[in-house]
């Protein structure tokens, strides 16, 4: 699954894929989010089609979707974690889902790369991988996001809270060898080129066009995959490097994709 993303750059960049973006409130201009945690639900910046002008906004939003029929959000707590990602097989296929409810509330999840973990045998612990796109320096991961009241304990009102999930599918060649343990091993985020993107975000989606772009798999040629040092630790790396950048693991035998 995917709980560890990367997104380090200005946003005013954003503009240099979407020109016509709208900010619906002041951003911070320069986001450096070189690690950012799913499980600690901060807000992020996503793109997504407003629907009373149709048009393309911009907006922070927690990751982690609360559903609309969530009031209280201290009883959702636990389960939100469950909420980080979507599944694209119960997107249109599960008409029970929360997923098949919400599915026309698409966004995108602007990002420089995203962190996946590697079983390696010989290693105490699971090696961790940042995944970028070797043409696109800033990609999007499509994802879908909910807009709820939830009640301010502290006031008694209801804030109306934004918040999106990360959409995944089964792994590609590179990602099974990547993501290769645990009960959601063979998973990845779902990925998509430019084009795409463009089109996840399309005012109207039909269903053939829908499936096609959950369906889409991200060629590993296309794929950087760098070892890093352990990201689920406070302590600085050894070398003092940033988060994604290489780190010379020793012994730690390549990737053969098959």
């Amino acid at each position: 699954m995917c709980y560890d993303i990367s997104f380090t750059v200005d946003i005013k960049q954003l503009s240099d894929y979407f020109p016509e973006v709208i900010p619906d409130h002041q951003l911070q201009l320069d986001f450096d989010g070189t690690h950012i945690i799913g499980h600690l639900h901060s807000e992020h910046p996503i793109l997504y089609r407003n629907r009373d002008d149709g048009r393309l906004h911009v907006r922070m939003m927690e990751w982690g979707c609360i559903p609309f029929y969530i009031k209280e959000l201290e009883a959702f707590k636990k389960q939100r974690a469950t909420m980080l990602n979507a599944r694209s097989e119960k997107i249109l296929a599960d008409k029970k889902s929360y997923w098949n409810k919400i599915r026309n509330r698409r966004c995108l999840v602007p990002v420089n790369g995203f962190y996946e973990h590697r079983s390696v045998p010989g290693f105490k612990t699971k090696i961790p991988y940042f995944l970028t796109l070797k043409k696109q320096p800033l990609f999007f991961l499509p994802g879908l996001y909910s807009a709820v009241e939830v009640l301010d304990k502290r006031t008694g009102e209801l804030v109306k809270t934004w918040t999106y999930t990360i959409i995944t599918r089964p792994a590609n060649r590179l990602m099974k060898e990547i993501h290769n343990e645990g009960d959601n091993r063979w998973r990845m985020p779902l990925m998509l080129n430019f084009e795409k993107s463009i089109a996840w975000l399309s005012e109207e989606l039909p269903d053939d066009l829908y499936q096609d772009l959950l369906e889409f798999e991200m060629p590993p040629e296309e794929m950087n995959s760098i070892p890093v040092y352990s990201i689920r630790t406070s302590k600085m790396r050894p070398d003092f490097k940033v988060k994604n950048e290489k780190f010379p693991w020793e012994n730690l035998p390549e990737i053969i994709l098959y």
